[in-house]
């Protein structure tokens, strides 16, 4: 199995990439200011990478209501259904992109604006990386982030 996953996003799409090992890696975002490109790019990716499955990280509230932003996923969900055709799987993606935000702030000793690492889609990918790599731990039985 080969893995896509996506943090959706209206500017950017956090894209992160697994094979057979189970480990969630990011990839670059599809930042494009055009949807259309977007979508082109993650084409790409899936032909590319040879992709037989999509994760995608839905955007519960936090009392696990479906607010509008996971209203937006469920619609991208459909086009990509609609466009590629893979199975495509949910998970909670709640808090991730706050982790991720956090987590470049701690480790981050570089003299680069959080406006300019947000633009750069990098907290995006590596929220997808953590979306992706929580729905492996949870469904392929290995979970390597414990070791």
């Amino acid at each position: 199995m080969r893995y896509l996953g996506i943090d959706y996003g209206e500017k950017r799409i956090g894209l992160s990439y697994s094979d057979e090992l189970g480990v969630a890696l990011p990839l670059d975002a599809a930042a494009e200011k055009i949807f259309g490109d977007r979508m082109l790019h993650i084409a790409d990716i899936i032909k590319n990478r040879n992709i037989t499955e999509i994760v995608i990280g839905m955007p519960y509230n936090m009392d696990g209501s479906q607010g509008f932003k996971a209203k937006e996923v469920i619609l991208f969900i459909d086009n990509l259904k609609n466009k590629f055709g893979l199975p495509i799987h949910t998970i909670d993606e709640r808090l991730t992109t706050h982790q991720v935000q956090s987590d470049f702030k701690k480790v981050s000793k570089l003299k680069i604006s959080n406006k300019k690492v947000r633009q750069s889609g990098k907290v995006d990918s590596s929220a997808a990386a953590l979306i992706l790599q929580d729905y492996l731990d949870q469904n392929i039985g290995v979970n390597f982030s414990s070791l």
